[in-house]
């Protein structure tokens, strides 16, 4: 288990960007675009690396992918939810045994302190995610009482899907023109 009062190690020296294309229905693609930027640390206005550029077409493709991982008798609608929590508990575990390359990714991207991206950022996603991985078997409908010879109830399920972008570093040295 995570222990945010581990001590606090020396980021990666030597870090290597392995992965830099849009993660869509558990593959690695280019953007539909082509299109690539670089990500900049901004504290050093170095390029990091470049990566591929998304945007709605791409939004609308991980949409397309996500609907049909929730229609009826889809290998995820059929999962049962103790399964589905193992595998948030599987991946809060891969995120806390790369906790030092994730954070020293974070901490270089976005020009934030090392030892609070390793203590607070990553620490809160592996917290999230072993709070929904326990949750996950135990979202349960409710039977509600109605008048007549009839039985009715809710269940609660996850539908719909939504799409977002997440920038990268929007630091002042990254807006700013140079002359």
């Amino acid at each position: 288990m995570s222990s945010a009062k581990s001590a606090i190690p020396t980021p990666l020296a030597d870090l290597k960007i392995q992965y830099t294309k849009i993660f869509i229905n558990n593959e690695w693609h280019n953007s539909v675009s082509g299109k690539k930027f670089p990500v900049i640390n901004p504290a050093t206005e170095e390029i990091i690396c470049e990566v591929e550029e998304g945007d709605k077409a791409d939004v609308e493709k991980a949409v397309k992918a996500a609907r049909q991982a929730f229609q009826i008798g889809s290998p995820w609608r059929t999962l049962d939810a103790s399964e589905r929590g193992r595998l948030l508990y599987k991946l809060a575990d891969l995120i806390e045994r790369d906790r030092l390359l994730l954070a020293t990714m974070e901490a270089i991207n976005a020009g934030k302190l090392f030892s609070n991206t390793y203590m607070m950022d990553i620490e809160m996603s592996i917290r999230g995610l072993r709070y929904f991985a326990g949750w996950a078997d135990k979202i349960q409908g409710r039977t509600i009482p109605v008048d007549g010879d009839f039985f009715t109830y809710t269940r609660r399920e996850p539908i719909g899907v939504c799409g977002q972008i997440i920038p990268v570093s929007c630091s002042p040295v990254r807006l700013r023109k140079k002359t």
